[in-house]
Formats: structure tokens, sequence, C-alpha cells
């Protein structure tokens, strides 16, 4: 009973704190692939607060094909950290080699939130403040952009109303609903 007292509280801020910087650096690498506007105050925040951990990661590992793979080496191993931090405040029986292949369901996961919610606040700015201009908006904008320009080329808005966002949603629901059980399933992982 008291053990589980004080390590709610404990999970909790560790699920926090690590997740909030797992999401930073998702963005950073979501942002470069999306070609967003680097001088953006917002962008330049997350770049100065992600590089103390990806210089030195990117002098030992190096880009692929265009992408950042020092972002996706941090994000793997910071939540493998934080679900083997995790087991230890919880008492629970795992290794090391577990939370590696634990971690990579919950990062496709964050992945697909991270595209519904941009969706979500671009319609909700769309709706209470149409046409202004914001960093955070083109941010938004910028990384939507690849799955809603795709949408509204197959569906036409109605008298004005454009669906695609509620479209590709549903598909990014979908997605998660039909890629995330078998991918925790193959890895056997515990959580969620």
């Amino acid at each position: 009973m008291t053990s589980s007292y004080l390590s709610n509280p404990l999970v909790f801020l560790v699920e926090i704190l690590f997740g909030a910087y797992i999401l930073v650096l998702m963005l950073r690498f979501l942002l470069q692939l999306v070609h967003a506007d680097f001088y953006n105050p917002v962008s330049q925040f997350i770049v100065r607060i992600t590089s103390p951990v990806l210089h030195p990661l990117r002098r030992i590992i190096p880009g692929f094909a265009g992408l950042d793979t020092a972002s996706i080496v941090a994000m793997w191993l910071l939540k493998s950290s934080e679900l083997m931090l995790i087991l230890l405040i919880t008492g629970s029986a795992g290794h090391l080699l577990a939370t590696l292949a634990w971690s990579i369901p919950e990062l496709v996961g964050l992945l697909i939130n991270v595209f519904l919610y941009a969706i979500l606040i671009e319609v909700i700015i769309s709706w209470v403040n149409p046409g202004s201009y914001n960093p955070v908006i083109g941010l938004v904008q910028s990384l939507t952009a690849p799955l809603l320009q795709p949408a509204r080329r197959l569906i036409p808005s109605i008298s004005g109303l454009d669906l695609s966002p509620m479209a590709v949603m549903i598909g990014l629901v979908l997605l998660k609903m039909l890629l995330l059980p078998p991918l925790r399933m193959l890895v056997a992982t515990p959580f969620r």
C-alpha cells in the first residue's frame, strides 16, 4: 500500500519529464522532415532545447537518407530509459533489452498523436481566429500539410466546409487502432 502511495506520483513525474522532452525531440525531427521554417521562434526554442542531446549524438550517429537518425535514437533511448525507470519504481520485472523493444510501439503511438493533435489545433484555430498568424500556427500548418494537402485534393470542400481534417483524423485513429495492438503484442509490452 505504501509503495503504490509513493510510486504513483514518482511514475507520473517520470512520465511527464521524459514525455515532454521526447515530444520536443519528436517535434524537432518532424519539423526538419517537413522543412518547417527554421527561423520561427518556436523552432528556435525547439532547436535550443534539444541541441545539448543531439549535438554529441550526431558525432556518433550520422544522418541517413535525409533523416535525422540522431533524433530517432535519442527518442528511442529516452523512451527506453523512461520505461526502465517506471519498472524500477513500481518493482516490476523486466530488463533493458525488453524496454528497448517496448519503447517502439510507444513512440509510434506518440507520432500518431502528434499529428492528431496538430490537426485538431489547426481546426480549432481556423474556427476561433481564422486567417490570423502566430508562430505556432505556422509550424502546425507546416506539420499537417503533408497529410492534409493530399486529402484536400481527394475530398472537395462542401459549401466552404473543409472535411479533409476530419477524414485524416479518422484515418489516423484507425491507423492507431490497427497498428499499435499488433506492435504491442509483437514486443510483449506490459504498458497499456
